[in-house]
């Protein structure tokens, strides 16, 4: 079994969809996967922040199992471990949204299995997941690349947290995740959760820039995060383009190795919208 991760609210459909067909579609392997969605209904912060519905999660379960029958996706609501933690915590205004910080909450799970990989939903593989998953981290808590730009900025092996591969056994035995939750809880940090993992780290394995390009894609890059990037022409600015904003993709990026994938969410979200439609109108 491949245990996949993923954290956020209804509008993460898109980027969960478009993320789990690239795995399909790029994954040789006959294992089954497990997809868990934590979520939450925070509205009283942001009148979009609310938990991703029951019926978008079974049809993305339904779309895992057509690629295998025994995979599925688990939705996990998560507020009361939220709102003891997190509510009200310096923290939870972050500079994405309240749900970056729930993959801290994984250790107090007990349905989480002892190797995760936790994936922001703005990725798509380009190559095997195998090729990340199977990397052997039980001497570590986590796999992570570098940040792009915090390399730079802040430290050359400050990681970005957008994509980690997880060794829970080993997270609850050290306390990782709780020392981030108490560190988030008493101070305010410029990256929130990713700063606070990173700082409260005991032992982790840096891997290539290939499993988490946050600016280009090559033909050996594994996953690519659509993150916010820099653009210097034609004047400095940022963007943040995502692999479901289509259009931008090939406008901008000029990308095609993603057709295929971009076919099949087209057909799909189309298909959705139109069941949807279709049932409330009965």
């Amino acid at each position: 079994m491949i245990n996949v991760l993923f954290a956020g609210n209804d509008g993460v459909f898109d980027g969960i969809l478009t993320c789990m067909l690239s795995i399909f579609l790029r994954t040789t392997t006959k294992e089954p996967f497990t997809f868990y969605i934590f979520t939450m209904d925070v509205s009283h912060i942001k009148s979009s922040y609310i938990a991703i519905s029951e019926e978008k999660t079974e049809y993305l379960d339904s779309i895992a199992k057509s690629y295998n029958k025994d995979s599925k996706v688990v939705r996990m609501d998560v507020i009361e471990n939220y709102n003891r933690v997190f509510a009200n915590c310096p923290n939870e205004l972050t500079y994405c949204s309240p749900y970056t910080l729930l993959r801290l909450l994984a250790d107090e799970m007990d349905e989480i299995p002892d190797k995760l990989l936790y994936l922001d939903a703005d990725i798509l593989f380009n190559r095997d997941i195998t090729l990340l998953y199977n990397h052997d981290i039980s001497d570590y808590e986590y796999a992570a690349a570098r940040d792009h730009y915090g390399k730079y900025l802040i430290n050359p092996n400050y990681i970005n947290a957008g994509v980690l591969l997880l060794n829970m056994k080993k997270i609850r035995q050290t306390g990782l995740f709780s020392k981030a939750r108490k560190l988030l809880s008493e101070k305010k940090l410029l990256f929130a959760d990713q700063s606070a993992i990173y700082r409260s780290t005991t032992k982790k394995l840096m891997l290539p820039q290939k499993f988490n390009d946050q600016k280009f894609l090559h033909k050996h890059t594994v996953v690519r995060h659509f993150s916010k990037r820099l653009f210097y022409t034609p004047y400095p600015h940022t963007e943040n383009i995502k692999q479901w904003q289509i259009s931008k993709v090939y406008r901008i990026f000029r990308y095609d190795a993603f057709d295929d994938i971009f076919f099949e969410y087209i057909f799909l979200k189309k298909k959705f919208e139109r069941d949807i439609k279709g049932n409330t109108n009965e």
